[in-house]
């Protein structure tokens, strides 16, 4: 059974900075496309960015430029680099696979930008 486990939140003021990682386990990593998803409270999960591989990566609109994805699969781990933070950046962060093939999800990795 697929398990996540994400860490690397925090608190951190408007402009800074934070570096999520996510732990995959019971699925062949390498072999899927992997998304970092988040959760703002009263609003519904949301797609922030997937990667495939290096050279087939995704943004949504809300963080392109701001945020890069990436992942090693030797470590079955994917990250999420977060730069020039914003207030409305604050959320529970989370990855997972790309739906269709979402599993359950993880505890999540709590950010807050804030002054």
């Amino acid at each position: 059974q697929a398990q996540f486990v994400e860490s690397g939140g925090g608190l951190v003021q408007p402009g800074g900075s934070l570096s999520l990682s996510c732990v995959a386990s019971g699925i062949k990593f390498s072999s899927y496309v992997m998304g970092w998803y988040r959760q703002a409270p009263g609003k519904p999960r949301e797609l922030v960015a997937n990667i495939e591989d290096a050279d087939n990566l995704g943004y949504s609109d809300s963080v392109q430029g701001r945020f890069t994805i990436s992942r090693d699969n030797d470590k079955n781990t994917v990250y999420l680099q977060m730069t020039s933070l914003k207030p409305d950046d604050t959320a529970v962060y989370y990855c997972n696979l790309m739906a269709p093939l979402i599993r359950d999800w993880g505890q999540g990795t709590q950010v807050t930008v804030s002054s």
